[in-house]
């Protein structure tokens, strides 16, 4: 027998929701609000499309006083100061900074980056009236996580409703809100950074219910453009050469594929340099070129999470971060037996976690938790001995759990005996079981 322990925080319509991109160079701020679902991204000047933020700060000599963005790169080149780059690197590694003297927390330095970076809200709407936020980073593993999660608690926004996605993800819900024509079949995003190129290839499964969808990334460091600086006539053999090695990269990418569509990202696609490249994309696909891909699509994976669209019900997007089985109980539920969920699939494993209490028999001491996996593997029921368990004969045993995810692979179920009325008093004991959903 199993009661269910549920609280939410709702989300009102009219409220502002923030998509946000933290790069270690730049970053970028995308908003809609609520029941419009509009989604825009938040220039650095008004009436341009020069949506990045430099990812700096600059101290001052001789005063706390720190400055963020295009004004610290300024202020640095002009009057000189104590410029910080690679936040988000530096937060990733944890530690402190010196300057002049005085000792820094890299995490809290980050902080008041972003901090400082949502007042670029205010401009167009009440950055107060935020409902949820969604950050977006390159590569989320556990410690980003960690770190996003201590910022986010810093930043003393009024809402609770605060989330953490790859860039894979926020590609994911980006092609999903678009015309359906566009990623009918493959769609690839190809960003270069001027030194690295990275490639996201979408792709889903009609056969399955919901459709499961996959993006595989290839990153390539051997497309390198050259400096400004640099003599015309090199840069012509540079953007020559780069030329050719992108059109290998892509007809491989293309070759037995059908490619619905192409996005360009990045500041290497400023100059028209990849033009046998653009020739070769341009065959029977649509090609888009920009830059504030990911806050967007931030943006979008919390318009999913708050109200889901039909083409978001349909599909089911197993990336790296995500839980790729459903785990639940065979319970008795108002004495009827059914199959109770705990955690989806489809989830990313740092968000998911569940509470609930169960009943059972004083003599059994047994719990089961059943995996399904969506990779196509049979379910398979993880059963679990409560050593030393209290006997309580022609009664019941009261039971908390918890249960959440260690890893993407890893699942950690708290069990808390809880007693059964005034005969059977909770004793207390606490067992803690570990399973693996592949």
């Amino acid at each position: 027998m199993l009661f269910d322990k549920k609280t939410e925080e709702k989300v009102h319509k009219g409220s502002i929701l923030a998509g946000y991109d933290l790069g270690d160079d730049f970053s970028q701020i995308s908003y809609c609000v609520y029941g419009e679902n509009a989604v825009e991204s938040v220039a650095t000047v008004a009436g341009t499309k020069q949506y990045n933020i430099p990812t700096v700060l600059c101290k001052r000599k001789g005063v706390n006083q720190w400055l963020y963005g295009k004004e610290a790169l300024r202020y640095n080149q002009e009057e000189g100061g104590f410029l910080v780059t690679n936040l988000t690197e530096l937060a990733r590694k944890g530690g402190m900074i010196t300057i002049e003297e005085e000792t820094f927390d890299c995490v809290a330095l980050l902080t008041l980056f972003v901090k400082r970076s949502l007042a670029l809200l205010n401009f167009l709407v009440k950055a107060e009236n935020i409902g949820a936020i969604m950050f977006t980073v390159d590569n989320l593993d556990g410690r980003m996580v960690d770190v996003l999660a201590k910022a986010a608690v810093n930043l003393n926004l009024k809402t609770s409703q605060i989330y953490f996605q790859s860039h894979v993800e926020s590609f994911y819900h980006f092609v999903l809100h678009q015309p359906e024509e566009l990623w009918n079949y493959q769609v690839l995003a190809c960003e270069h950074n001027r030194s690295r190129l990275k490639i996201y290839r979408f792709e889903r499964n009609k056969k399955t219910t919901p459709m499961v969808v996959l993006i595989e990334e290839q990153t390539c460091s051997s497309i390198i453009l050259p400096e400004e600086q640099e003599d015309e006539e090199i840069k012509a053999d540079s953007y020559r050469l780069a030329d050719e090695k992108l059109l290998g990269i892509l007809q491989e990418q293309c070759a037995d594929r059908i490619v619905s569509a192409v996005y360009l990202l990045g500041d290497g696609f400023r100059e028209e340099w990849a033009k046998e490249s653009l020739r070769f994309l341009c065959r029977n696909r649509r090609v888009f070129q920009g830059n504030n891909l990911f806050c967007k699509g931030a943006c979008f994976g919390l318009l999913e999470k708050l109200e889901p669209s039909q083409a978001g019900k349909e599909h089911i997007f197993l990336g790296a971060d995500k839980l790729k089985a459903n785990i639940g109980m065979n319970v008795l539920k108002r004495g009827k037996e059914s199959y109770y969920a705990l955690l989806d699939a489809g989830e990313n494993w740092y968000e998911v976690y569940k509470e609930c209490e169960i009943l059972l028999p004083g003599e059994e001491n047994v719990l089961s938790f059943l995996v399904t996996p969506l990779t196509g593997k049979r379910a398979q029921l993880r059963e679990f001995i409560l050593e030393d368990a209290p006997v309580r004969t022609g009664a019941f045993g009261r039971y908390a759990v918890k249960i959440r995810m260690t890893s993407a692979e890893c699942v950690e179920a708290q069990i808390t005996d809880m007693g059964f009325g005034e005969l059977f008093p909770a004793g207390g004991k606490v067992w803690i079981k570990q399973f693996a959903v592949t």
